[in-house]
């Protein structure tokens, strides 16, 4: 039976259900050809199956990333789409391989950065935890903290707290000086109490590190 007739809207479902459990069903038998089906429908006419087929494999992504990984490119072209659903999904997939497939993605990094400041919130999520995973790889760290910080400094204030903290591990004296301004001139502009408090908290931390 195809994969696709396995996919939630091919069996007439409006929850997620069968796409978690198809996933992890691909995930624990290594089923590269599943996952070749999938990827070769996220251009599928129907767009419910190319949103089933996106779920499915950044579900994979989040439990066995080296299974996907090598489709890198592909979540990269869908950043394209006009459709938000497949934007924000592949943005999810490749924040899924970061680690595992770093120089592909550090590669288009120019194109996720760009797609993230005119993204959704999801779109935005996802690309800051690309970035903090580039973060923890040596070749890439420097240029990935000068874009976080970026991301960091305009950010919505829901968000911006989450980011900070996210990025906390990554700050070195060479780079804690700025990251340190950034973060002070943004707390005037926080009107929410608990979120000025966390990134106050992250102010303190820095100061002792």
């Amino acid at each position: 039976m195809s994969i696709i007739n396995k996919l939630a809207s091919s069996l007439g479902r409006r929850d997620e259900v069968p796409n978690q459990e198809l996933a992890k069903r691909i995930a624990s038998t290594d089923d590269a050809g599943a996952i070749k089906e999938l990827v070769e429908n996220l251009g599928n006419k129907n767009k419910d199956i190319q949103s089933d087929c996106v779920k499915v494999l950044y579900e994979i992504g989040e439990s066995k990333p080296a299974l996907v990984a090598p489709y890198a490119k592909n979540f990269i072209a869908l950043l394209d789409s006009k459709n938000n659903r497949m934007q924000w999904g592949a943005m999810t997939a490749l924040s899924s391989i970061a680690a595992e497939n770093p120089k592909s993605i550090y590669s288009a990094l120019a194109k996720i950065v760009a797609v993230s400041d005119a993204g959704t919130v999801i779109t935005k999520d996802h690309c800051v935890k690309i970035l903090v995973k580039l973060c923890g790889i040596k070749q890439y760290a420097e240029d990935a903290f000068a874009l976080l910080n970026e991301q960091i400094l305009n950010a919505p204030e829901n968000q911006m707290p989450t980011y900070a903290e996210s990025t906390l591990p990554f700050v070195n004296e060479k780079n804690k000086a700025g990251f340190i301004k950034m973060l002070t001139s943004r707390l005037a502009d926080i009107e929410t109490e608990t979120k000025k408090k966390r990134i106050e908290k992250v102010l303190a931390k820095l100061s002792k590190k």
